[in-house]
C-alpha cells in the first residue's frame, strides 16, 4: 500500500492541475467570444467590397479583365500556406494542420510540381525547420495577435501577392482548420490565388455564437445574413477603368479571404484548447476521486493495523 503522504501529496497535485485547466478552459472560452466579435465587426466591410465587385463584375466579364491577380498560368510552382498557433496544449489541433501539409506537399511533388511552404505559427515553423533537408521554406511569420487582424493578414497577403506577381509562384493555397464546433475543426485547403470571385455576393456564410446553456459553454450555428449593403445604382459612372478597379480592389478582397480563413483557425485553435482543457480537468477530477477512495483505503487499512497492533500487546 502506498505512503499515506505520498498519496496525499498527490491529491493536492491533481486538484492544483485541474485548477490550471479549468483556468485555461475558460480564458480560451473569453478569447473565442472575441473571435466571434471580430468576424462580425468585419462583415460591413466585406459585405461593402462584395458589392463593388458585384457591380463591376456586372460591367466586365471577369475572365477578360486584364488583371494579374485573375489569370490562370500554367502551374509550375506551388505556394502552400500552412496556418498553426505559437502554443500547444489543444489537442490534435497543430498535428492535424502539419499532417495534412506534409501530406498535400507530397502529393504536389509526386506530380512533378515544386511546392513551398510559408508558415503561420510557431508550431508549423518548428516542424518543418527542424526537417528542412526535405521541405521548401519561403517565409515564415509567428507571434502573431491570438485573435487575427487586418494588420496580420496584411503581412501575410503582401508576401504572397508578391510571390504570385513576380511569377515565383503559379498558385497559392491556404491549409487551415475550418470551425465547425467546439468539437469538431476539419482541416482544409483552399486556393488562394488565381483570385475566382464569382458569385462573392451571394456566398452565405456559417457563423458561430458561444452562448452558455445549462452552466455549460454551447455553440449555437446558423447563416449569416444575406448581403446587406444596398446594391449600388446601375447607371453609377466610375471615373477609372474596370481594369483598373479589379487592381485596385482584388488585393483588398485577396486580403479579406485570408483573414477570414485566420480567424477561423484562430477559432478554431481556440475551440480545441477548450475542449482539451476541459477533458483534462474532467480526468483529473476523476483522478482526485479514484486517489480519495485509495487514500481512504490505506488510512482504514493503517488505523485497522495500529489496533491488531495495541490488541497484541495488552493480550501479550
Amino acid at each position: 500500500m502506498a505512503n499515506l503522504k505520498e498519496i496525499r501529496d498527490r491529491i493536492v497535485s491533481v486538484k492544483n492541475t485541474r485548477k490550471i485547466t479549468e483556468a485555461m478552459r475558460l480564458v480560451a472560452a473569453a478569447k473565442v467570444r472575441r473571435a466571434q466579435d471580430q468576424v462580425l465587426r468585419s462583415r460591413p466591410f466585406a459585405d461593402r467590397l462584395a458589392r463593388v465587385l458585384e457591380n463591376i463584375q456586372g460591367r466586365i466579364k471577369f475572365e477578360t479583365a486584364d488583371t494579374p491577380l485573375l489569370k490562370n498560368r500554367e502551374v509550375e510552382k506551388i505556394t502552400l500556406l500552412a496556418v498553426t498557433g505559437d502554443r500547444g496544449l489543444c489537442g490534435g489541433y497543430n498535428t492535424n494542420i502539419i499532417k495534412k501539409t506534409e501530406q498535400r506537399y507530397a502529393e504536389l511533388k509526386r506530380q512533378g510540381l515544386q511546392p513551398e511552404l510559408v508558415l503561420i505559427g510557431r508550431k508549423a515553423t518548428t516542424y518543418f525547420q527542424n526537417r528542412a533537408s526535405q521541405y521548401t521554406i519561403r517565409a515564415s511569420f509567428q507571434d502573431l495577435e491570438q485573435v487575427p487582424t487586418s494588420t496580420d493578414a496584411e503581412k501575410v497577403t503582401s508576401e504572397v501577392l508578391a510571390e504570385f506577381l513576380s511569377e515565383s509562384t503559379d498558385r497559392v493555397e491556404v491549409i487551415y482548420t475550418k470551425f465547425v464546433s467546439l468539437v469538431s475543426c476539419n482541416p482544409v485547403v483552399q486556393t488562394l490565388l488565381p483570385l475566382d470571385p464569382q458569385g462573392i455576393a451571394e456566398e452565405d456564410d456559417e457563423i458561430f455564437r458561444l452562448t452558455t446553456k445549462d452552466s455549460r459553454l454551447t455553440v449555437e450555428k446558423g447563416s449569416a445574413p444575406m448581403n446587406e449593403q444596398a446594391k449600388l445604382p446601375s447607371d453609377i459612372i466610375f471615373e477609372q477603368s474596370p481594369d483598373q478597379l479589379l487592381n485596385a480592389l482584388l488585393p483588398l478582397y485577396l486580403q479579406n479571404q485570408l483573414l477570414r480563413a485566420l480567424q477561423e483557425a484562430a477559432a478554431s485553435e481556440l475551440a480545441s484548447r477548450m475542449t482539451a482543457m476541459n477533458n483534462a480537468s474532467d480526468n483529473a477530477k476523476e483522478l482526485a476521486k479514484t486517489l480519495n477512495l485509495t487514500y481512504n483505503k490505506a488510512r482504514q487499512a493503517a488505523i485497522t493495523q495500529e489496533i491488531l497492533e495495541v490488541v497484541g500487546g495488552a493480550s501479550s
